[in-house]
């Protein structure tokens, strides 16, 4: 469980500690299971309609719009999705495809797009998706082959986008397309209606974690260009923009599934028997403990720092949110890897809670820039600080 000491470092003020509270009551009470079975398209479906219900999509948008605060705020997002993350990984997925799918309108979308679909996005009431990866672009976003002709005043979306969460069942994407003779990057931002001709569902897959995911196809699909975010030209900005607000509270999210693991962990050596004794007794279970109590500690730490300092110093996080991401994922990788192997025989059950961890935590590690593209960004960041200076 969270640790509340955490709760009184400076990185906090007082609505960051109702905050936790409120959630934890909430989640308590509403998110009594990870281990979901069935239809995921309905259980995501239903658990944003509960998030919004409750208020808590409230946060993933500003308050001019539906939104609880004036801005998005990089700390109770991380809060957010490290409270659900402990609870149940489809919440934390159903939650931040609702600020991840909405962060651009939010962050560069005109006043149109905004009052559009920022406040169904904080109602629950629109259902969320970003979609900027494809076939061979999935890191490397700047390999994207997809297309956006100009035709007047539209624009004609053409190609494939894959790894798309939510899709199948979200009422809009934020979608990346290549436009020609465009200044800066080459690379426009939209918003794209579900329904919108020309877009199709072409694929849907299972991954090891179920949640909706699956490719879009866009044949001659098009779109006004008063669905154009920021300028033609700016739609890397706009995703590295995006990324960069959201991406730390990946590994808040991976926080929640490590303290998740280490509690389940700990019920489980004090209550096993062992060697005439119980499994906690012995060294190395201690020395298991220790390990992952202090990963888990200096996740909290790298994580909240980060959101800090884009909440408010202002500065671009891109290398603290890079770190956070990167030892978060990894150190919950290994935490959960590690109440797996105390369990026992029971840790790779399917449907134990420890056996969904072990799942969950796994594609955290690749989405919203994998661990290897992360320590090349935090590389190149620090070597440019250094070089800066001298």
């Amino acid at each position: 469980m969270f640790n509340t000491d955490s709760l009184l470092l400076p990185f906090f003020d007082d609505g960051h500690r109702c905050l936790h509270d409120d959630l934890h009551t909430w989640a308590r009470a509403h998110l009594t299971n990870r281990v979901h079975s069935g239809d995921v398209d309905h259980h995501c479906q239903r658990l944003v309609r509960a998030l919004g219900d409750a208020g808590w999509l409230r946060y993933a948008v500003p308050a001019e719009y539906g939104g609880v605060l004036p801005a998005l705020d990089s700390r109770s997002l991380c809060l957010l999705r490290q409270t659900l993350g402990y609870h149940d990984g489809l919440a934390d997925f159903s939650f931040a495809m609702q600020g991840l799918g909405s962060g651009p309108i939010s962050l560069f979308g005109s006043e149109l797009l905004k009052e559009k679909y920022l406040p169904h996005v904080a109602s629950g009431k629109m259902i969320a998706a970003f979609a900027l990866s494809e076939p061979d672009s999935g890191s490397d976003a700047a390999a994207m082959t997809m297309r956006a002709t100009r035709t007047g005043d539209s624009y004609r979306l053409n190609g494939v986008k894959t790894w798309i969460s939510n899709a199948g069942i979200a009422d809009f994407y934020t979608v990346f397309a290549r436009t020609e003779r465009d200044e800066v990057d080459g690379v426009t931002a939209f918003v794209v209606d579900a329904n919108t001709p020309g877009l199709s569902i072409s694929e849907r897959f299972d991954v090891c974690a179920p949640h909706p995911i699956g490719s879009l196809t866009f044949t001659d699909c098009e779109i006004p260009l008063t669905q154009r975010l920021a300028n033609p030209g700016q739609g890397f900005k706009v995703a590295m923009q995006t990324l960069d607000v959201f991406r730390a509270s990946v590994g808040a999210a991976a926080l929640g599934f490590a303290e998740a693991a280490l509690d389940l962990a700990i019920k489980r050596a004090a209550t096993r028997p062992m060697f005439g004794g119980m499994l906690a007794d012995l060294q190395l279970t201690q020395a298991a403990i220790g390990d992952m109590s202090t990963e888990i500690d200096a996740s909290t730490l790298l994580i909240y720092r980060a959101a800090w300092e884009r909440d408010v110093l202002g500065r671009r996080t891109t290398r603290s949110a890079a770190m956070a991401k990167m030892f978060a994922t990894e150190a919950a990788q290994r935490i959960i890897d590690r109440s797996v192997q105390l369990h026992g025989g029971l840790g790779v059950r399917v449907g134990h809670p420890v056996e969904m961890l072990y799942r969950e935590i796994r594609a955290l590690r690749i989405y919203e820039g994998a661990t290897e593209v992360q320590q090349v960004v935090i590389a190149r960041e620090t070597m440019k600080n250094i070089s800066g200076a001298v």
